[in-house]
């Protein structure tokens, strides 16, 4: 493997510049700084960044040419091996969620907005009322609630009651009948 040297060599340095303050620069060193860009293939089958001069390109019987980074990756794509069952390739590990730390783009949650529908019978504004109502006045109307409830079964009891008894007394009394009474055999001879 070939080292690159970390500052331009010397025949390509341009002449130094003085700025007003009297600190030199460099133009041509501060610009080999930058990073040079490579235009760079995805294997069609590991994913894998292919440069320049490296790979083949197949092309498949419909004429669609796919990148393919080495010869093990254009076997098992013959063979129609699933990319996503082997754990060398990127497929698998994007299914498998390896190395996200290191890409640092974490999935934000969305806080989820609670809407109040309204319910049939009330208003969305009336439920917000209730919501708002301070809790001991909501107990005091409940409280109020039940004893209205109570006091009418109290008062449809008693009007049972009091029906019955008017039933009771209209009704003369007869003679009762026996229940379960012992039947007599007749014997015949």
């Amino acid at each position: 493997m070939r080292r690159l040297p970390l500052a331009a060599p010397p025949h390509r340095l341009a002449s130094l510049a003085v700025t007003a303050v009297g600190i030199k620069v460099d133009v041509l060193a501060a610009a080999a700084v930058a990073k040079m860009v490579v235009k760079t293939d995805k294997c069609a089958f590991s994913e894998f960044n292919i440069f320049p001069g490296h790979g083949m390109k197949f092309v498949k019987r419909d004429g669609t040419p796919l990148m393919i980074i080495s010869r093990k990756s254009k076997s098992l794509m013959m063979q129609r091996k699933k990319p996503a069952k082997l754990t060398w390739t990127q497929r698998w590990r994007i299914m498998n969620k390896k190395g996200q730390a290191e890409t640092g783009a974490r999935k934000r949650t969305r806080r989820v907005v609670k809407v109040q529908r309204a319910i049939v019978g009330t208003s969305a504004d009336d439920i917000k009322k209730l919501r708002m109502q301070k809790p001991e006045l909501r107990s005091a109307q409940r409280e109020a609630a039940l004893r209205e409830v109570k006091d009418r079964n109290k008062e449809k009891k008693t009007e049972k009651i009091k029906s019955k008894a008017a039933a009771s007394k209209s009704q003369p009394k007869g003679p009762k009948q026996q229940k379960g009474g012992k039947k007599q055999k007749s014997s015949q001879r």
